[in-house]
Parts: structure tokens; sequence; C-alpha cells
């Protein structure tokens, strides 16, 4: 199905393939959404939760056949914009960077730090149309709360709010020298996708929010066996169970009318007036820019 833009507001769930397999979930549907940037990782769900339509992305495809420095990250915040979402949470996995977070932890972090080196793949703007988002508070706040909230009452290992999250490029994972650098600069966790998601959504004037889930001490403690594909696996798959529940709950509790500051990102933030935009661009972007041309 291709998309239109969606007036309905709704959420967005980004993270594993099984993400939507919850209780409560209803009327279930695809779509094929075709994007300016290509295709998306892969078909978005459509259902109901609690009565809220909700989206959900394969961040690495059904099956996780896509590496992170192959995401599409502008594809999918492309295409859930244009269905109309306004709130999404990331699930993500990530190396714990201090002694304090531990395998099957949960870290909702508030800060990125940014080692990745594909630029020019995490904006929309350019071509003819510049913009220049606020980021020094990268993560939705009330969003982040909401889901600090309701994890702390299911999940039944630590959930810590707050935290800086390191994005590296990947597919490999960290030397013993890159772990111990960030371990000491006193960063919090480190992962591969979710720095330009964050990015992405501030662009889209969609408010999110991270749920990290820590599944291995990265390399920097040399007593820890160092991580493997297979350590991660095995942690992700004891979380699912957790990241559902919590899913579950928080759905209800985001609330219908988007009015948060996530919501009017782009106010201040375009560069120059709308008449020289060059018009391939400003179609382009229709679904990033609507509430932005609604209003002009």
């Amino acid at each position: 199905m291709s998309s239109t833009t969606n007036e309905e507001s709704s959420i967005a769930i980004i993270g594993g393939s099984g993400l939507y397999d919850i209780d409560g979930v209803e009327n279930l549907s695809e779509h094929r959404v075709e994007t300016p940037y290509g295709p998306p990782s892969d078909l978005i769900i459509q259902c109901e939760v609690s009565g809220r339509k909700v989206f959900f992305l394969p961040r690495h495809g059904r099956g996780h056949t896509i590496l992170p420095h192959e995401l599409n990250h502008r594809a999918n915040f492309w295409a859930l914009k244009s269905l109309g979402v306004n709130w999404a949470v990331s699930v993500t996995a990530v190396g714990s960077l201090q002694e304090c977070y531990a395998p099957r932890d949960i870290v909702l972090p508030d800060q990125f730090f940014d080692r990745t080196s594909r630029r020019e793949e995490h904006t929309f703007f350019g071509e003819g149309i510049c913009a220049h988002i606020a980021f020094g508070e990268p993560i939705s706040y009330n969003l982040r709360e909401l889901l600090f909230e309701t994890a702390s009452a299911i999940h039944e290992r630590k959930v810590h709010n707050g935290g800086t999250y390191v994005n590296m490029d990947g597919p490999a994972f960290s030397t013993r020298a890159e772990s111990l650098n960030n371990q000491r600069l006193g960063f919090d966790v480190i992962g591969m996708t979710n720095l330009p998601e964050a990015k992405l959504a501030r662009e889209s004037e969609i408010a999110l929010a991270t749920m990290s889930m820590i599944t291995d001490y990265d390399c920097w403690k040399v007593e820890e066996e160092p991580v493997t594909a297979e350590i991660v696996i095995g942690h992700l798959q004891a979380n699912a169970e957790s990241a559902k529940k919590v899913i579950k709950e928080l759905i209800p509790k985001i609330p219908e009318n988007p009015d948060w500051p996530e919501h009017h990102s782009l106010d201040g933030a375009i560069i120059g007036d709308s008449s020289s935009w060059p018009e391939k661009t400003r179609v382009k972007l229709e679904p990033i820019l609507s509430r932005y041309l609604n209003k002009n």
C-alpha cells in the first residue's frame, strides 16, 4: 500500500520484527511505502493497541537482513511521517560502558555523542532548503518520563533514566582501545543506530524516546568475555518479552494531541523564505514540511 499524508496522529515503534506480537493488538495491516529516498527497512505494520493507531517498523528488516550502516534512516522516517506519526519509541540493543549498567538492564538515554561518518544521510534538508534544528536536548523529555514510569513498573531489572549514547558506525564492534576511551570519557552506552533516528525524528517534528536494552559490556571490561553477536542475541531474546509489555502499557499513556516542544521543532529552524525553495525539493519534503507549509 502506498501512503498519503495522514492527519490522524499516531505512534511508531521501531525495533525488532517481533515487537508487534503483543497482547491486545487488533486490525493488523501492512503498508509498502514509496519514498524519495528509496524503500524503508521493510513493510510497515499498522495496528490498533488500546484504541490507538500504531505503526511497527522492523529496523533491520524481518529476518535481520540489514546492517546498521546500510539502514535507510531517511526513508524510514519519511515513511512514518507520511503515515501521520507524531510519537516514536526506538527499541535498540546497546553495550554498557559503565559498571552500573548490567546486561538486561534498560537505559533511557537523554544525550548522544556522534562517532558516525555519514552526516549527509542524517538530514532531510539540503538541495535548496536549509534548516538547523535545535538539538541540545535530543530526546523528548515528556516521552522519556512516560517510558521510565512504565518500564520501572514492569521490568524486572534496573531501569536507568538518562545517559549518553555513543553512536558508532559498525558493523564491527569496538576495539578495546576505542571502548576504553569511551568508558573513560564517561559515556554510558554504545550502539550503531539511534543517533540518526533522533536527528531525523526531530526534523520530522516527531517526539522520540529510546529504550536501550543492555546486552554486554562492549570490551572495555577485560574480566568479561568480549562482546559477540551470540551474546547480544541471547540477551535480546531475554529482553523481548519485557519490551513488549512496556510498549503495551505505554501506548495508552501517550497523548493524542501533538503539542509537545518536538512537534514544533521547525519553528525558527528553517532559513530563508519559502518562495525561494526549488519546487522539486518542496515536493520531496512535503510530509516533513506539511505543518510549516500549511502555516504559510
